[in-house]
């Protein structure tokens, strides 16, 4: 067995992009949260898929809605990712967004986005994999560098391309 601190270290080495999860609650209260482990799942159907923490408090708003929108997030906004992140309810604060047609929020500055209702949520040791339907999408900023978490910081693919020519 290896302790946690070398498990983090050996999977750091492999980059990750960076997308914001959001959702529109069923209180009528925005939710968001940032995840590392969004990847595509299935073409037919349709699934991608996501791992939240069990212990994260806006996963269980994201469940209740059961759908949500996958908001590819760009290397410039390194300041939204900390913002919608972050603890707290104003996570939208002076953010720009509109309602997918499933009703989830698009960030208005994300480089696509991907609207999916919930299909089914299994767990997986300290996390779960969430599984959505994907039932709408659209690329908004197609020549934008997307954001990228590799070694325990922000940056982007140019990023990476520079400091490993």
């Amino acid at each position: 067995m290896f302790d946690p601190a070398t498990f983090r270290k050996v999977l750091g080495n492999y980059p990750t992009g960076v997308s914001a999860i959001t959702a529109l609650g069923d209180d009528g209260v925005h939710a968001a949260m940032v995840v590392g482990t969004f990847t595509s799942v299935s073409l037919d159907p349709p699934l991608v898929g996501f791992f939240p923490d069990k212990k994260s408090t806006s996963w269980p708003m994201i469940e209740r809605a059961r759908g949500f929108c996958v908001n590819i997030l760009g290397a410039d906004q390194q300041a939204l990712c900390r913002q919608l992140a972050a603890s707290g309810t104003n996570k939208y604060a002076d953010v720009g967004f509109h309602l997918s047609a499933g009703g989830h929020p698009i960030l208005d500055s994300a480089i696509a986005w991907i609207d999916c209702s919930l299909e089914q949520v299994v767990e997986a040791g300290d996390h779960y994999l969430v599984l959505g339907r994907v039932i709408a999408m659209a690329v908004v900023r197609d020549a934008d560098d997307p954001m990228l978490f590799f070694r325990g910081k922000y940056g982007g693919f140019a990023d990476l391309e520079a400091a490993n020519p």
